[in-house]
């Protein structure tokens, strides 16, 4: 019976890559790979015939050899060492395959030049060729597992089912000779269904040779020799050939010895590792770190990385967006919100990259709060899983973060990385999530963590640029109000004689006329000056008190409407702790920009509101409006402005002078349709009016 069921078996698994053979010739022979692999699946075919009618032949030994010989050229052929420098160091773990297949080949030929017959001799050279036979088949294994770890994520596809097959043949090889080495009567129904382990796996073959990718891969990086898995197939040897030969004969019943042994270890793993949530997240990491390839190909990473931040030329993009860019190529997150913090502490987006939620999360986040908040990140250096956070199993020491409600509450933020740089936070890179949001781990949380230190000081140095080149700008500023301060000494000096004979020479109609034109002519000398100027901030410090709303803002207005009509609307009987002449100064900046954007017959509105505690004051015009980018990057800096002529001092100051109140400026505009600006500070009670003394 078990002869007949080791012919069919065999016979089966020969007809099944017999018709592999014939399926890969058709396709063509035009590439290595594909004439290597025809011949390792014909060889196979070849060597599962003679088992079945000779499987105690020499042929049929030298045809098993011969069959892992060239499933093992196979393998070779699709690392691709000989065009890879960088696969040298794989090629003696492959020459010492072959060479343990080459003594194989000796070993089975010994009975030709030798005398076998004797008892010794001939159980030694069995037990030789079942040790080489078995090496044999561990090192087959270990090839296949560095070639498959070693491809990239996007290789794997199209050649996992092959080596799925190629594994489960060598690994029932490893298995049944690891056995017959130790009780060889107890292998003989593994030989029996052989042939059946390799009928199974056929199929695996012919669905993966109906695949485009030809089983062509690429590799992630160097694949050098792992020693892990060689080390735990060799142990897996050793501690059974050590087991057997200490107890064999001894009388002793070892199998239950061992599993007594295995389930007291099990049930020690389980007493530490199942109540404590620390020992069960040490044992994760460090099995991860220790036993599993890595995820990240970390030299492309940071190539690709660093090249994304150092991007320059006129088609680079701002280098807010080419940090959020970076980040989001590693997790392959769709787009990202680069978030700072202004001298006031509130949170404010920076730039933005393919980010479809809330323009600007932390505007609805208190100044208090968002301090804290950004103080904690710098100090802990911390990603931020929010996914984590809201789902409850978040670490403890992110729990502690306090990570205000509006930034928890928003759906599309994935992950928040910290940009840190000489231990203080300088951003916070919001991800936006894909479509499948996996769990992040520590390889994620290690890489984002090295790679926000290396974006903050490109920020860092970029933004000591900007405050160099502003500083540059100041100065060249100052140079010429030096020569606007000399020609106003000539005006003076000019308006000064004219005076001193105005007292001579008044009756005179001809003087009269003179000095009239003298003073058109020095008044529109200063005009141009001025238009020359731009305002520049009170340098006092602010002294908020208790203000009225409505006589403030008429007087702004009043001021700085021109001929321009200019509505005020809502309701200002509201009282504000402010600066009265700072918050003038604001308003009447934002006021003559909305009135210099808007064009006749369009009207500027100041609206004033309340928004819980807060006042706010909104200053709107439907002029030209500017772009996001403008906006993000342009519109709060001095000497940038969208007006023909403009300065570009208005909106920078009016944003000082209410960050100095403890305020805070928000805008909103699109092209074509105006602009928004609101002031918000906030609201207090009337002041009391002082007593007056009784007669």
């Amino acid at each position: 019976m078990e002869a007949l069921v080791a012919f069919w078996t065999h016979a089966l698994a020969a007809a099944l890559f017999g018709s592999l053979t014939l399926w890969e010739l058709r396709r063509g022979l035009a590439e290595s790979e594909q004439r290597m692999l025809l011949l390792a699946f014909a060889l196979t075919s070849v060597w599962a015939w003679i088992t079945a009618v000779a499987p105690t032949t020499m042929l049929a030994a030298y045809s098993e050899t011969a069959r892992n010989l060239v499933w093992v050229g196979v393998l070779y052929r699709l690392a691709g060492i000989d065009s890879s420098e960088e696969q040298l160091g794989v090629r003696p773990v492959y020459a010492a395959v072959a060479a343990v297949l080459g003594l194989q080949l000796v070993v089975d030929a010994l009975p030709l030049v030798i005398d076998t017959e004797t008892l010794t001799r001939g159980h030694a050279l069995i037990v030789t060729a079942i040790i080489l036979r078995l090496t044999a088949a561990a090192g087959s294994l270990v090839l296949v597992h560095n070639l498959y770890g070693q491809a990239a994520p996007s290789s794997r596809p199209g050649i996992r089912l092959a080596m799925i097959a190629i594994a489960a043949m060598w690994a029932y090889d490893l298995n049944l000779y690891t056995i017959a080495y130790f009780d060889p009567a107890s292998a003989q129904g593994l030989f029996d269904f052989r042939g059946l382990a390799l009928a199974l796996v056929a199929p695996l073959f012919a669905i993966g040779s109906t695949r485009d990718e030809r089983w062509r891969i690429r590799l992630s990086r160097a694949a050098t020799f792992q020693s892990l898995s060689l080390i735990a197939i060799t142990a897996y040897v050793a501690v059974m050939a050590v087991l057997v030969t200490a107890l064999r004969g001894s009388g002793f019943d070892w199998t239950r010895a061992v599993l007594v042994s295995l389930l007291a270890g099990m049930t020690v793993a389980a007493i530490i590792l199942v109540p404590s949530n620390r020992a069960r997240g040490w044992a994760k990491v460090k099995i991860a770190k220790h036993l599993f390839e890595h995820r990240y190909d970390y030299r492309t990473e940071w190539l690709r990385f660093t090249e994304t931040i150092g991007a320059s030329g006129p088609k680079a993009a701002p280098l807010g967006q080419r940090v959020i860019k970076a980040f989001a190529d590693i997790l392959d997150a769709p787009g990202g919100l680069l978030m700072v913090a202004d001298e006031n502490g509130s949170i404010e987006p920076a730039a933005a990259w393919n980010w479809s939620g809330s323009a600007n999360p932390g505007a609805a986040i208190p100044t208090p709060e968002a301090l804290g908040f950004w103080l904690s990140v710098g100090a802990e250096g911390r990603i931020i899983d929010f996914d984590a956070l809201s789902g409850g199993w978040a670490d403890a020491r992110d729990r502690d973060l306090d990570i205000p409600a509006p930034l928890l509450g928003e759906e599309q933020a994935w992950t928040g990385v910290p940009l840190i740089h000489e231990d203080r936070l300088v951003g916070l890179v919001l991800l936006a999530a894909p479509d499948y949001r996996r769990p992040l781990d520590w390889e994620d949380f290690d890489l984002l963590r090295a790679a926000g230190r290396q974006a903050a000081s490109s920020l860092a140095e970029a933004h000591g640029q900007q405050a160099l080149m502003n500083a540059q700008r100041f100065e060249d500023f100052n140079r010429r109000f030096a020569f606007i301060i000399h020609d106003v000494k000539n005006l003076v000096s000019q308006l000064s004689l004219l005076s001193r004979n105005a007292e001579r020479h008044s009756d005179n109609a001809d003087f009269r006329a003179d000095m009239v034109a003298t003073l058109k002519g020095s008044v529109g000398k200063m005009n141009d000056l001025l238009a020359r100027l731009a305002p520049t901030p009170d340098q006092r410090p602010a002294r908020p008190e208790p203000t009225p709303l409505r006589p403030l803002v008429a007087s702004a207005i009043a001021a700085n409407r021109r001929d321009h009509e200019v509505m005020m609307l809502g309701d200002g009987n509201m009282w504000v702790m402010a600066d009265p002449l700072m918050l003038e100064q604001a308003i009447g900046h934002l006021v003559r920009n909305a009135v210099d954007a808007s064009t006749p017959g369009h009207p500027v509105s100041v609206r004033m509101g309340d928004d819980g505690d807060m006042v706010l004051v909104t200053v709107a015009d439907s002029g030209t409006g500017m772009d996001a980018e403008f906006v993000r990057t342009r519109l709060f800096q001095p000497f940038a402005s969208t007006k023909q002529g403009g300065f570009g001092v208005g909106a920078f100051e009016a944003k000082s002078l209410v960050s100095a109140m403890g305020g805070r400026l928000t805008v909103e505009s699109k092209p074509g349709e105006g602009s928004s600006f609101t002031i918000a500070l906030p609201a207090t009670t009337p002041a009391a009016e002082p007593k007056r003394k009784l007669a």
